[in-house]
């Protein structure tokens, strides 16, 4: 009798252990248009370093009323770390440097962002080595926008001009066209900026995108870059269209816009790739207790050169040996 007992005891007490290790962690990943590459990447990483952590998956479908009721929801479900995807997602959910240690920020769950164009210059950390802040960190991952001209400049000699279309509803977009325009002197470039103006609804409209490309085509732009936002990725198929239509070639800073859009040219980090840095930074705050402020913000470093040769033909734009040596050709 005495040995039943101890056996179901040691059984007992393996069941518990083993439940609670596999879920030993709470985590909720909140995004911005659905659960992309980076989203999946997190949790890949986690679940195989073995912390394997229940995963909160939210989605504001691009509605920022969405995100407060996401950070009460963190907070009612105590969980151990939220990630977040996007520069709104981020703001809303961290807050800003000057706004971090508001009550309704959660500032005691520890937080890491991802695909955040300029975390600096949005306010989120005070510098990428030090954020300033207990409760942050994240990734970076966009490729540095000299890398970006002068891949224009390889491909296409004559560069001069370059287009864009941003839209002041997202501040990675404004934050984007402010970068270019500081950096158009000193790289030697003219930036041709145009502005997508707002519905009633106070977001841009996919029926103002075909019109400010026609506007870059009468400037005479080189180049669109599709820059920083959302809303033009999730209209790429619209955007990169109606630029070949115009014969305009697009820089985009999205693989899959090249991929499985029309854009010719991509600079870009895999966005998988990004997705395991932030579960790695993740890993070392939940397993390592370390305090997510500690972390620097973790840099992607390798970037991959993608050519859609389709597209390039019907541009007229083949791309030069060197290029063709580094990139990788999709049709």
């Amino acid at each position: 009798m005495i040995r039943r007992r101890t056996w179901i005891a040691v059984l007992y007490l393996a069941t518990c252990c083993g439940t609670a290790s596999a879920a030993a962690y709470k985590v909720m990943i909140v995004t911005w248009n659905g659960c992309e590459a980076a989203c999946r990447g997190v949790q890949e990483h986690l679940k195989e370093s073995g912390l394997n952590p229940s995963f909160l998956l939210r989605d504001a479908a691009g509605q920022k009323s969405a995100l407060a009721g996401f950070l009460a929801e963190a907070k009612s479900e105590r969980v151990d770390l939220i990630v977040t995807y996007g520069t709104n997602v981020t703001l809303d959910i961290a807050g800003s440097l000057a706004a971090k240690d508001r009550p309704g920020f959660a500032p005691g769950i520890p937080k890491v962002f991802m695909i955040v164009a300029d975390p600096v210059g949005a306010g989120l950390v005070r510098s990428l080595d030090q954020t300033g802040r207990d409760d942050l960190t994240g990734t970076y991952n966009r490729v540095p926008e000299e890398v970006n001209i002068e891949t224009l400049r390889t491909y296409k000699p004559a560069f001069r001009r370059l287009g864009l279309l941003f839209h002041t509803d997202e501040a990675n977009s404004v934050l984007k066209r402010d970068e270019l325009a500081a950096l158009s002197k000193s790289l030697g470039f003219e930036l041709v900026a145009r502005e997508l103006p707002r519905g009633p609804d106070g977001r841009p409209r996919p029926s103002d995108i075909a019109p400010q490309l026609n506007a870059l085509k009468q400037a005479g732009v080189d180049f669109v870059y599709l820059g920083s936002s959302s809303f033009l990725r999730k209209n790429s198929d619209l955007l990169t269209q109606a630029a070949v239509a115009l014969g305009l070639p697009v820089l985009s800073p999205y693989e899959s816009v090249v991929r499985d859009a029309s854009a010719l040219l991509s600079v870009a980090a895999r966005y998988g790739d990004v997705g395991r840095l932030a579960g790695a930074q993740a890993e070392r705050i939940l397993r390592g207790g370390v305090k997510a402020g500690d972390l620097p913000v973790a840099r992607m470093t390798r970037f991959a050169v993608v050519i859609n040769m389709q597209v390039a033909k019907k541009l007229g734009l083949i791309p030069p040996l060197d290029l063709l040596r580094i990139a990788e050709t999709v049709n």
